[in-house]
């Protein structure tokens, strides 16, 4: 599996996202300049120039038409997916951690951090595509303050996502905890806490009938996202950063390694900053795919199941295309592997 890698970003990746197509691939890093990418072969087809601050998280919508980003200079902003205009600029109270389009594109939420005595707060901005951008409110047709936890301190949001037929919001945090919003009151529906430590990033499937959680705590963990039940855990022996789940494969990517602090005083192979590949079901770990000089930030895989992108604090995106042997590879049936077994053993 020879990546193909894509040098555009000057500092450290923080997100890979494929558009609904898988034709195009989006990267957000903390050199301000979000950029898209052909999936196909890894020619940039432009950036998206105005942030003063981090690329936290970045949306696209349906059609590839508009694309959202969200930036620690304490905006969001509005893009022409095609031009790169910046159509408007939202203002937040503190920086923006994460953004996602609503069912139709017609509304988005953000997440923001806490700033001064301000907590930090989910907003939904209304942007119908059939009306005049200059129409656009720069004010949250609703916000839903993040209250602190019971020791005081400030809870931080990490992710949020617009569920089927935006019945809810799904909200993460920097505690372990994830919550459901309902969209047009603000009103909490929900609350599970899933782990110990952060939740760094969360991924579903296309349907979103499943999620995967990412996490400080060394694991990641699948959910039924109906009733929130907890299916399968995946552990590790190092902070998961981004955790991906396989459209055509009952397989799992998991992305990570050692802090980005202590990394300029380990090697490659020590700090193993390499993506792992589970099997969803076994919760198995059946292989690695080596390659990047930091921790893995980012993890995305294209719809069609041949490619993924991982980005790593190394401040590259490597474009990794699927091998014909793993396309064409059965997963064994664990009772039947150790009836091979016992066979063998026994000739």
């Amino acid at each position: 599996m020879r990546p193909i890698l894509l040098k555009g970003h000057e500092r450290s990746i923080t997100l890979t996202k494929y558009n609904y197509d898988g034709d195009l691939l989006f990267t957000a890093s903390k050199d301000h300049i979000p950029s898209v990418w052909r999936a196909e072969s890894g020619e940039r087809l432009g950036t998206y120039n105005g942030h003063k601050g981090t690329i936290w998280d970045l949306d696209v919508d349906r059609f590839s038409k508009r694309v959202l980003t969200a930036s620690a200079d304490a905006t969001a902003r509005l893009w022409n997916c095609e031009t790169g205009e910046c159509i408007k600029s939202f203002p937040h109270r503190g920086p923006v951690r994460g953004v996602a389009w609503a069912e139709g594109s017609n509304s988005f939420a953000t997440i923001s951090d806490h700033f001064m005595n301000d907590n930090g707060v989910v907003s939904i901005f209304d942007v119908p595509e059939d009306e005049d951008p200059s129409d656009y409110a720069d004010t949250p047709r609703l916000e839903i303050e993040l209250p602190k936890g019971s020791d005081g301190k400030h809870i931080e949001g990490t992710n949020v996502v617009f569920l089927n037929m935006n019945e809810a919001l799904f909200v993460t945090f920097d505690n372990g905890a994830i919550r459901l919003y309902d969209p047009t009151t603000g009103e909490e529906l929900e609350e599970i806490f899933a782990h110990e430590k952060k939740i760094n990033r969360v991924s579903f499937n296309l349907d979103k009938t499943l999620f995967i959680t990412a996490s400080a705590d060394f694991t990641s963990k699948l959910y039924d996202v109906v009733d929130l039940k907890h299916l399968k855990t995946y552990k590790t022996d190092r902070p998961v950063n981004d955790a991906v789940i396989s459209e055509t494969k009952d397989h799992i990517l998991l992305g990570g390694g050692q802090e980005a602090m202590s990394v300029t005083t380990t090697a490659g192979s020590v700090g193993k900053f390499e993506t792992r590949f589970f099997h969803l079901v076994y919760e198995e770990e059946f292989g690695t795919v080596k390659g990047h000089f930091g921790p893995i930030n980012a993890l995305a895989i294209n719809p069609n199941g041949m490619s993924y992108a991982s980005g790593a604090e190394d401040g590259y995106i490597r474009l990794h295309f699927f091998d014909k042997s793993y396309l064409d590879m059965k997963d064994p049936v664990p009772e039947e592997k150790k009836e091979e077994d016992d066979t063998r053993e026994t000739q």
